[in-house]
């Protein structure tokens, strides 16, 4: 079962329980695994992460949140810091970082070293990008569910997403990104009706 709230904020909910730059939680304290894409408040709410956090989660995400992560508690071997273009598999989650930056604008710059995760999960797998455009490192992945930013400003708009998904052509795409800070319900109507028929569009952020 996949759980969205608003914004980037997913939740994976099987034999562990998987969350996604978590943001506005309920006081769970239930994660097995909390993957950050990047440092702003709307991805990386110290707050909700104490909601959701046990003694034995795993915080997975860039190098800017290590000295916060330990701060909030997590020990050293529970805090995994990546960078983009690596694999690596975490228990039974297989793991490609792939980059996430803007082009033309200065909010996500590609020297940060932020990202979006490619995962596998009992054969299934997953694209959870982060803040990013339609960038040439993500051109050509292969994925059968893919979360795509939708609202603009800060991501690629509506109708570069429905054209990059038309393109690498998923199974399923869930959007995101919109309905909190940016976007909103006629950006995901000019999305889903963009998108080829032989895509699923599945909408989970209900505004």
């Amino acid at each position: 079962m996949i759980k969205i709230n608003c914004q980037s904020s997913i939740k994976f909910i099987g034999d562990k329980i998987i969350y996604f730059d978590p943001i506005k939680q309920e006081k769970l304290n239930d994660a097995d695994y909390i993957f950050i894409t990047h440092s702003h408040w709307d991805h990386f709410s110290k707050e909700d992460i104490l909601k959701i956090k046990k003694d034995s989660t795993k915080i997975i995400g860039p190098n800017d949140i290590e000295e916060e992560c330990s701060e909030l508690g997590f020990v050293k071997e529970n805090i995994i810091i990546l960078k983009p273009n690596q694999n690596i598999k975490i228990d039974n989650i297989l793991i490609k970082t792939l980059p996430a930056y803007n082009l033309n604008k200065d909010f996500h710059p590609k020297e940060n070293n932020w990202l979006g995760y490619l995962i596998t999960i009992e054969n299934n797998t997953y694209y959870i990008p982060g803040d990013t455009d339609v960038i040439d490192e993500i051109s050509n992945i292969k994925v059968d569910t893919c979360f795509i930013p939708i609202g603009g400003v800060y991501t690629m708009t509506a109708c570069e997403a429905a054209q990059y998904i038309n393109k690498i052509k998923p199974k399923k795409v869930i959007p995101i990104h919109y309905g909190m800070v940016v976007g909103n319900k006629e950006d995901f109507e000019m999305f889903k009706n963009s998108i080829s028929k032989d895509i699923e569009v599945e909408e989970l952020i209900k505004l």
